[in-house]
């Protein structure tokens, strides 16, 4: 199922005039992600992504650029390129500098939504290195004190090498819950959680109806002025340090819009092997693993899992067994079939 999905979004992209090896790349990220049951970040992206291409706010054959560099750093132009393109190729850069300074920062301008952030975090373990990724977004979150939206969620991720332990990983937004989750509530005539959302005075609500992006309400940082503060920290490593736009300045991806994006990125890379031996790192990160995993246990749980297992886990049965696409996944699957021309391979494939 992974295969054949990834081969069919290949095939929509290059009907849409991505070439080949960024078609590979894209659809390797955005299948992993799906294979992490990840599914809100994965293949379903793809439909609105090549709307953004063919609006002429992404070009398939820009480049991106080194604007500027120094021997643990660079500063990538993307040039507005298929951002997932872009962002492997800020993140591999990363961590080939890492590998003669023993760390390095890669940051990103003039790019658009990435997808997952984990996914870039993931690339530094193939090189045993610590990976992180973050990126910051068009505003629709709020913060302590204000009325409306302020800041996007800007998510930020971080992969951690292990030896006989799976890698810890993690991929956050700063928001308390993903907005995807106040329109399902909407659409179920369901209240949520007043930590949630604020209306359009700024006051926390119980009401998903209060919410209406981009013009109306406004999500919550998670934990308040720490999630804030974390936030703040991506606006500034993604944005402020690349020359991409901040806060108000980026355009939402998602709207009907000629607006350029502008969303900026954040890679880092820390090469373990130039601290301490590798073996030596991996061992203690084992016993962290097995000394947080084998805390005792609260009443009624049935287990502790680390940041990331179950994602690894999901992915182990998604390329052994297949896996089953949630049904908003399917639908916009089949409007990409249907705008592509490729109706008849999508039904072969998944109907």
């Amino acid at each position: 199922m992974p295969a054949e999905l990834k081969a069919f979004c290949v095939k929509a992209m290059l009907r849409s005039g991505v070439t080949q090896p960024d078609a590979h790349i894209i659809a390797e990220v955005l299948v992993t992600t799906d294979t992490w049951g990840v599914f809100t970040h994965g293949t379903k992206q793809l439909r609105l992504l090549l709307q953004n291409l063919r609006s002429g706010r992404l070009q398939a054959t820009s480049r991106p650029q080194v604007a500027a560099e120094g021997p643990a750093w660079a500063i990538l132009d993307g040039q507005y390129a298929m951002p997932m393109v872009t962002s492997c190729m800020a993140m591999e850069l990363a961590i080939q500098k890492a590998k003669s300074a023993g760390m390095a920062y890669v940051g990103v301008k003039h790019s658009s939504h990435f997808g997952a952030a984990g996914y870039y975090a993931s690339l530094a373990l193939k090189q045993d290195m610590i990976g992180l990724s973050m990126t910051n977004t068009d505003p629709c979150m709020t913060v302590p004190g204000a009325k409306g939206a302020v800041l996007g969620t800007n998510p930020i991720a971080y992969a951690v090498p292990a030896g006989e332990e799976r890698p810890i990983l993690l991929d956050i937004a700063t928001s308390t819950v993903a907005a995807s989750k106040v329109f399902a509530a909407k659409a179920l005539g369901k209240q949520i959680p007043a930590d949630w959302l604020v209306d359009a005075e700024g006051r926390p609500t119980t009401d998903p109806n209060d919410y209406e992006y981009p013009d109306q309400g406004a999500l919550l940082p998670m934990t308040g002025h720490k999630g804030y503060g974390l936030a703040l920290l991506v606006e500034i490593l993604a944005a402020g340090l690349t020359g991409a736009m901040m806060i108000n300045g980026v355009k939402s991806w998602i709207v009907d819009s000629a607006d350029l994006v502008n969303q900026g990125h954040a890679f880092m890379a820390i090469d373990v092997r130039s601290i301490m031996p590798l073996p030596e790192f991996k061992n203690r990160i084992d016993w962290l693993i097995r000394q947080i995993r084998g805390s005792p246990r609260a009443t009624g749980a049935n287990r502790i899992f680390l940041p990331g297992e179950a994602e690894w886990e999901k992915r182990d049965q998604a390329l052994a067994q297949g896996m089953r696409l949630p049904e908003d996944v399917f639908v916009s699957l089949a409007e990409l079939a249907h705008q592509v021309d490729l109706k008849t391979d999508f039904e072969a494939l998944f109907v």
